[in-house]
């Protein structure tokens, strides 16, 4: 049976409200870049931690579109290449943790502790567990036709569904400021923070 344009429209809107849905669940949910997101807010202020978020927005579309694009399946055909991003990402994520438990407030000795600027938030998701398992999930599920544009949309509305979702993790660390102003507090903070960040690591490590 033949189907009218009017209902292929609908699919097409039914299945845009699920990819909608989809980015707004894994955007939110806790994982490396809220966490680290949360710290920064504490550490340093909402302010302070714009580029690291606007770095994680334009980050996981660039990544989204290139998995789409086959870069997903070229890694899962090189068993090495797989084994070289968990390597890298247990690297990368365990220094990422030392330097938020060290983290002092600012102004306490710390000058040249600063907050992750844009590049290295954008770079960051390449070796990013949980943004990988999101792109590759988001262009499996959400562009079934594997068209170009299909991989272009999936990419836009997580770029506009991601930035003020994270945002409020980043809102949350600001809003724990003052009760963190006690270095004692701010350490046990930290702290927890790079545990859990650590933590986030299992999804490579059972891989």
């Amino acid at each position: 049976m033949r189907r009218s344009p009017v209902h292929y429209c609908a699919m097409t809107a039914d299945l845009f409200l699920a990819l909608l849905g989809f980015a707004f669940a894994t955007s939110v949910t806790p994982g490396p870049n809220n966490l680290m997101l949360m710290a920064s807010g504490a550490n340093f202020g909402f302010r302070r931690t714009i580029p690291h978020m606007l770095g994680i927005s334009v980050g996981f579309a660039v990544l989204a579109l290139a998995a789409g694009l086959g870069l997903a399946g070229l890694l899962h055909a090189e068993p090495r290449a797989i084994l070289v991003l968990k390597v890298l990402a247990v690297g990368y994520m365990l220094w990422l943790a030392s330097r938020i438990a060290r983290a002092g407030a600012p102004g306490q000795g710390r000058a040249a502790a600063r907050p992750m600027g844009f590049l290295g938030a954008a770079a960051f998701q390449w070796v990013n567990p949980k943004a990988w398992a999101m792109a590759v999930g988001a262009v499996t599920v959400y562009a079934p036709g594997g068209s170009l544009s299909q991989f272009a949309l999936v990419a836009f509305v997580f770029s506009v569904v991601n930035l003020p979702t994270v945002s409020l993790w980043a809102w949350a660390g600001e809003a724990l400021r003052q009760w963190l102003s006690a270095p004692r507090r701010l350490r046990i903070f930290n702290w927890t923070m790079a545990g859990l960040l650590i933590a986030s690591l299992w999804p490579v490590l059972k891989m």
